[in-house]
């Protein structure tokens, strides 16, 4: 009976800690924090792969005619799919995870770890001001939803559990994201900095050029005439 009595107790007080690590899992995250998190060392890349932020506002109807079934129910309904059965959760390429709906680079595959979640999990964002926060209490929990700034489409959630150096994990949706090999995210981005380098004639420029000089004193009627 004492034995009993003691496993018990051990249960009980195993039981207590583990809802304890979980709470505290679980406790807000506030988006100065994932500011904060953005990793200083992938800043340049950050700034190297992501053109300037813009706002993609679409009608429900248009999201739905460019995403899967999956991809509309997580990132426009909230959904989440089941773990262990997305495209990124065991996915070990080099390079950048963008928005599935707007491209917009959120996550650098060096800052991905494995959760043993089921799925894909980063400690930081890519960079400063690509994604926010906002509290959820759905499913009579309260949790930190992640989303992506310039459309607003859900990926997931985030929490303090992760490793260092910024003790937060982004549990994403594999469903969310897209990938794309850090060579490719490269090429683009240098192919768009000579873009944004090359200033572009102002409207009406060479327009004199084109049309000529007036006609000199040789080219009218001789005088007298």
């Amino acid at each position: 009976m004492r034995t009993s009595i003691v496993a018990l107790g051990a249960a009980v007080l195993a039981i207590a800690a583990l809802a304890g690590v979980r709470a505290g899992a679980f406790e807000p995250v506030q988006q100065e924090e994932v500011e904060e998190s953005a990793r200083g060392g992938s800043g340049a890349e950050a700034k190297a792969t992501a053109p300037k932020p813009m706002r993609v506002v679409k009608s429900n109807a248009e999201w739905r005619k460019q995403l899967s079934d999956l991809e509309y129910y997580v990132t426009r309904r909230k959904g989440t799919e089941q773990a262990f059965t997305g495209r990124y959760w065991n996915h070990h390429g080099d390079g950048i995870y963008r928005c599935v709906c707007c491209e917009t680079p959120l996550f650098d595959s060096k800052a991905k770890f494995e959760s043993g979640t089921g799925w894909p999990s980063f400690f930081a964002p890519i960079g400063k001001g690509v994604v926010k926060t906002e509290v959820d209490r759905s499913n009579f929990q309260i949790r930190t939803e992640v989303l992506c700034r310039v459309c607003n489409a859900h990926l997931g959630h985030v929490f303090r559990d992760g490793p260092r150096p910024t003790g937060l994990r982004f549990c994403m949706n594999s469903a969310s994201l897209t990938f794309q090999d850090r060579a490719a995210a490269e090429a683009e981005a240098a192919a768009r900095a000579v873009l944004e380098s090359d200033p572009q004639p102002e409207a009406g420029a060479g327009e004199e050029e084109a049309d000529g000089p007036g006609p000199g004193p040789e080219e009218g009627p001789a005088p007298g005439r």
